[in-house]
């Protein structure tokens, strides 16, 4: 072969060289606007929702994120994931992709696992119909709760939930740690609670729980119907009034004088003991409280004007307490100041009532109806 062959070969080698070089250049160059330039803009708003599901390989994540509107190429999705390793890091979940993100930033979404994450939180205190009120309103949940659980048997809590899941599946959730929660807690409990099965103890925190917000003063709260209930008092709840007429929503307004007459399975006015059921779904603090209650001879607590209550230990004292908390009502109104009512001279115990069974320096207040209860049996 001549020279000049062999340097026309060279130099048509070298040229095409140069060329596909070039060419290279040029597709890494557009390759590498494409991963950082600005991706689709949002259809609606100024994010896109795309939830990946867990299993999912590349292919369809890539398919998945192309039909949302987040990428536009699911070929040049596919090779992005490949080239920078990302292909098997991807996390499943839902997530939340700002309007015009990069391929590069929908990478990073996907492989740090910034998935949207869902909380819906039962609050102490509230009923069974309004848990399931709370769960309604949570557009993400599917499906319906065919009947309303029973009362007392969902545990208060905050619980993460996921697009798309059923609503049946988080009251189960509720349901269950209800179950494990109260085990743990009646296996705790102290020998002066005056409830003889879980079920009675949840009755019980049920209405200490809707009787003050402050968890300082539950296990107070609770020593008074305990001894209550030790000396056969009724327990005279205001809430127990109001589960008998709205089944555990708000009333919305003051108590009326025929509704605290009115003869209702729960109205703790109007029945001995305990009510059949439950008046709301109490927390760890309330049931606590009800199963390690502190010793005291209190029987009476009135709101005290600071979003607490006074106790009382005698009715004369209760009585104070009530003359007080009426004038803070009355200065509240703008109302002037009255008189201040006499103070009632200790009541004996109810003629007929067991007074032994009464803890001592314990008085009853005047017309209480005191019923006997007997002890409770000796351990085997």
């Amino acid at each position: 072969m001549s020279a000049a062959r062999r340097t026309g070969r060279k130099t048509a080698f070298l040229a095409a060289t140069a060329t596909f070089s070039l060419f290279l250049i040029a597709a890494l160059i557009a390759a590498w606007s494409v991963f950082y330039a600005p991706g689709p803009s949002a259809r609606v708003g100024e994010t896109t929702i795309v939830a990946l599901p867990s299993g999912a390989g590349v292919s369809a994540i890539a398919a998945t994120l192309k039909s949302a509107g987040v990428i536009r190429s699911t070929d040049m999705f596919k090779a992005a994931a490949t080239l920078t390793g990302a292909d098997r890091k991807l996390r499943a979940g839902e997530y939340e992709v700002p309007s015009g993100a990069s391929l590069r930033s929908v990478l990073v979404l996907l492989v740090e696992g910034r998935v949207v994450r869902h909380y819906v939180t039962l609050p102490e205190g509230w009923s069974s119909a309004q848990a399931i009120d709370i769960l309604n309103n949570q557009a993400i949940l599917t499906g319906t709760v065919e009947v309303t659980p029973d009362e007392g048997t969902l545990w208060p809590d905050t619980y993460e939930i996921s697009r798309g899941e059923a609503r049946a599946s988080v009251v189960a959730r509720m349901s269950r740690a209800h179950d494990d929660n109260l085990a743990r807690l009646w296996a705790a409990r102290s020998p002066n609670t005056v409830v003889r099965t879980p079920e009675e103890a949840v009755i019980l925190a049920s209405i200490v729980e809707k009787e003050t917000a402050l968890a300082a003063e539950r296990p107070r709260v609770a020593a008074v119907f305990t001894n209550r209930l030790r000396t056969g008092m009724r327990l005279e709840s205001d809430p127990t009034i109001v589960y008998g007429i709205t089944q555990g929503r708000p009333l919305g307004r003051g108590i009326r004088r025929s509704e605290l007459d009115r003869q209702t399975p729960w109205n703790t006015y109007q029945i001995d003991g305990l009510p059949p059921t439950p008046i709301a779904n109490p927390g760890r603090e309330a049931i606590a409280a009800v199963l390690n209650p502190p010793e005291t001879t209190d029987l009476f607590f009135v709101a005290d004007g600071s979003g607490g209550h006074a106790f009382a230990r005698t009715y004369p004292e209760h009585l104070a307490n009530v003359a007080r908390w009426r004038e803070i009502e009355r200065r509240k109104a703008g109302l002037p100041p009255t008189v201040p009512a006499p103070v009632a001279a200790e009541a004996a115990p109810e003629a007929g009532s067991d007074a032994a069974a009464l803890p001592p320096g314990v008085t009853v207040p005047p017309g209480a109806r005191v019923i006997r209860i007997p002890p409770p049996a000796p351990a085997q």
